[in-house]
């Protein structure tokens, strides 16, 4: 899954944080402690303005998770499989397993996360002015109006526009954000063609993507740039979400690629048939020397009265010291059947790749009726598509 950790499971969907979530909620809740709300409010002590600070960062995270949750719901009601959501350094993202079915299907599910996030910074924007009352606003001196209001409309007026301005970006016509998949729903319905809609989607991301990093290295080399400013931090990290966002938007159609390419190619065409299988008394150490270092294979599926009860992968191996393997059997480390996720032989290679991406595994069993036909492996799957899969297809692997 990734490196960190499942939050919660809303609406039959998993929230998992991304430990490189920490970085990003440590700066905000520094730069807002630190810098912003201690100038707004000179009168505030460092724990009122630490701890609205820290509020902040967890309301606005939790406003991102409203944003890939609308993506997730109004996707799952247009046909579209969604099990999880990840936040990280980023923001966050609604994992499809499948692609849309249609071009309304990729607009809807696609346009109501920016709305979400526009409909957020309104209220909060509301919420604020409902608790401060009348303020008195000087143009020429902002801040004098913002030391009239306590932590509660501080806190909803750092979130209102820090929301919208969160909306505003995802609505960029550039793939593979909210923006760029409207764009490429637009282009599906008028072209008809799917493909084709992603790759110039896909363009006019890596175009955009190249702006913010030629607009991050104008700010390290000291040029002011408008909206965004200057200065040395701010110019690195707008030029690394530039670099981010520019792969992401080479990936994402390159994923359509494979898709299409392992589109009507059953699981049986690709898995491995003449698998070493193993009894589940056997020791480590016998595995190990008798097939492990005399084959390819790192996974062995383990066969008790000629039925399929586990597999023993090199992972489970290596998780118990050198000096236990002549003592520790195939049925200690092996993980059950039951705690696995078969495939079929008639199931599309496409979407079996999507069930190994999703558990972040390297095999899974096939199995017909119960039988064990095979392994299907990531490895093979690669090969297939670096024959078969022509040459931009071929540059996935």
């Amino acid at each position: 899954m990734g490196s960190g950790f499942r939050l919660a499971r809303i609406a039959g969907i998993d929230v998992f944080v991304d430990w490189s979530l920490l970085i990003i909620f440590f700066l905000i809740t520094f730069s807002l402690g630190a810098g912003v709300f201690p100038a707004w409010h000179p009168d505030w002590g460092a724990g009122l303005a630490w701890g609205t600070a820290l509020a902040a960062a967890v309301l606005f995270f939790a406003s991102v998770l409203a944003h890939e949750m609308s993506h997730a719901l109004v996707g799952r009601a247009r046909g579209i499989v969604v099990r999880r959501i990840t936040l990280f350094v980023f923001g966050g993202m609604a994992h499809m397993e499948n692609e849309p079915r249609g071009w309304r299907a990729e607009f809807w599910m696609a346009i109501v996360g920016p709305l979400t996030s526009l409909a957020l910074g309104a209220i909060f924007v509301l919420l604020a002015q409902l608790f401060a009352g009348v303020v008195e606003l000087d143009p020429e001196d902002p801040q004098r109006a913002m030391a009239q209001v306590g932590p509660l409309p501080t806190l909803l007026l750092w979130l209102g526009p820090i929301n919208i301005l969160l909306g505003l970006f995802n609505l960029v016509p550039g793939f593979p954000l909210d923006g760029g998949r409207v764009l490429r729903a637009v282009l599906w319905g008028t072209t008809g063609n799917f493909r084709r809609a992603t790759l110039w989607a896909s363009r006019g991301g890596q175009g955009f993507a190249w702006l913010l990093i030629a607009a991050g290295f104008a700010m390290i080399l000291g040029l002011r740039v408008p909206v965004f400013g200057s200065g040395f931090v701010g110019g690195i990290w707008l030029a690394f979400i530039g670099w981010f966002l520019n792969n992401a938007a080479l990936m994402s159609y390159r994923q359509v690629l494979v898709r299409e390419a392992l589109a009507d190619v059953p699981v049986e065409r690709l898995m491995k048939t003449d698998v070493i299988r193993v009894e589940p008394d056997i020791s480590l150490s016998r595995l190990v020397d008798e097939h492990l270092l005399r084959s390819d294979q790192r996974a062995f599926p383990v066969i008790e009265g000629g039925r399929f009860v586990g597999l023993a992968c090199l992972q489970d191996i290596r998780k118990r010291p050198r000096e236990e393997w002549d003592r520790t059997t195939v049925r200690d480390v092996m993980t059950p059947v039951a705690e696995l996720t078969p495939v079929a032989p008639d199931q599309e290679a496409a979407e079996a790749l999507a069930t190994l991406s999703r558990l972040d595994v390297n095999q899974l069993p096939v199995l017909a009726g119960g039988e064990l036909r095979g392994l299907l492996r990531r490895e093979d799957i690669l090969r297939w598509l670096s024959v078969y899969g022509g040459d931009e297809v071929a540059g996935t692997s």
